[in-house]
C-alpha cells in the first residue's frame, strides 16, 4: 500500500471546523472513525484533510426537549445503549445500537456516521426512515433540516451537499408506542446485516415499517403499511402483509446470502417484529434487546 499523505484537525468549534472544510480540497469528517478509516485504507476515497469533529463539545448533545430527541454528531452507540433518555422514551435504539459490530466499534461509532457513510447494510438508516426523523446540517447555506426518507439518495450517496456538517438527528416523539428492530446476521459480532428490520406500532393501531439492507436504500414500506393500519393484528392478516414484501423489497445475492434467502428471512422478521411491537405496545412482549431469531 502506498504512503497515504493528509493533513488533521481536531477544532473545538462549529465554525472553525466549516471554516477548515472550506479551505480544503477533499476534506473527510471524521467522529467515530470506524468506516472513514476503512475507506481510506482501501483506496475508496482520497482526502487532503481529516477533520476530527469530537473536540466539539454541542455534539455530544444527547437531550429530549418539548416531546423531541436529538442525538449530537459525537453520541456513539454505547452512549446510546447506556441513556436514560433512550431507554425511556425509545428504547428501541437501543436495542438496535446493542446489535452493531462489538464492544469495542460501539464505543466509538456514531449513528451519525452510520447514515453519513450510507452503506445498503447500515443498521440506524431504517431506524430514521421509520419514525420520519430529520438530519440536521449547517454549511455555507446555514441550517437545514432533512427528512430521513430524502437524505439517501443510493449507495454511500446522502443529501449532503459540499461543505456541509451533519450536526445530529432530531425524532419527535410519536407518544406511547411499541416497536422492534429485528437484524438476520450470520453470527454474533462483527457482521453487517443481511437484512435488518423496524417496526413502530403507535396508538389506534397505525404502524411504521422500514427494512435494510435488501435495496441501495432503507425501504419504507408503505403498501404494507397502508394494508395493516387501523387492523387488529390476526395471522391472515400477517399472511396477506407478508405477500406485500416482495413488491416492497428488492434484496440481492451477495457473499453474505442469496437473494431467495434474504426475501424468505424478511417474511419472517416480519411477522415476529410486528407481533413484538404490538404486544410490547400493550405493556407485555418481550424485553427490549432480546433476540427473536
Amino acid at each position: 500500500m502506498s504512503e497515504i499523505q493528509l493533513d488533521y484537525a481536531k477544532p473545538k468549534l462549529l465554525n472553525e471546523a466549516l471554516d477548515i472544510i472550506s479551505k480544503s480540497i477533499n476534506p473527510y469528517i471524521l467522529a467515530g472513525g470506524t468506516d472513514l478509516i476503512d475507506m481510506i485504507k482501501e483506496g475508496l476515497v482520497q482526502p487532503d484533510m481529516i477533520i476530527d469533529l469530537k473536540g466539539i463539545e454541542q455534539f455530544h448533545q444527547l437531550s429530549f426537549k418539548n416531546d423531541a430527541l436529538f442525538i449530537g454528531a459525537g453520541v456513539t452507540f454505547s452512549e446510546l445503549i447506556e441513556s436514560k433518555i433512550i431507554k425511556e422514551h425509545f428504547p428501541v435504539i437501543s436495542e438496535l445500537s446493542r446489535t452493531v459490530a462489538s464492544l469495542g466499534i460501539r464505543n466509538r461509532a456514531t449513528l451519525v456516521g452510520n447514515i453519513c457513510s450510507a452503506v445498503p447494510c447500515m443498521d440506524s438508516g431504517p431506524l430514521l426512515v421509520a419514525y420520519d426523523a430529520l438530519i440536521m446540517t449547517v454549511g455555507p447555506k446555514g441550517e437545514r433540516s432533512v427528512p430521513a426518507e430524502k437524505w439517501f439518495i443510493g449507495s454511500r450517496k446522502t443529501a449532503i451537499e459540499k461543505g456541509e456538517i451533519v450536526i445530529g438527528i432530531s425524532i419527535s416523539s410519536p407518544g406511547k408506542h411499541g416497536s422492534c428492530f429485528v437484524k438476520l446476521g450470520r453470527y454474533e459480532g462483527e457482521d453487517l446485516a443481511q437484512v435488518n428490520l423496524i417496526i413502530l406500532a403507535l396508538k389506534n393501531y397505525i404502524f411504521k415499517v422500514s427494512f435494510g439492507s435488501v435495496a441501495p436504500v432503507p425501504v419504507r414500506a408503505k403498501k404494507i403499511e397502508q394494508l395493516i393500519n387501523g387492523k387488529v393484528i390476526t395471522t391472515s392478516l400477517i399472511e396477506e402483509a407478508c405477500k406485500l414484501i416482495e413488491k416492497e423489497i428488492s434484496p440481492i445475492t451477495d457473499i453474505r446470502a442469496t437473494k431467495e434467502y434474504r426475501m424468505h428471512m424478511a417474511k419472517i422478521m416480519f411477522e415476529r417484529g410486528l407481533n413484538a411491537a404490538v404486544s410490547r405496545l400493550n405493556g407485555s412482549g418481550p424485553e427490549y434487546g432480546k433476540n427473536l431469531l
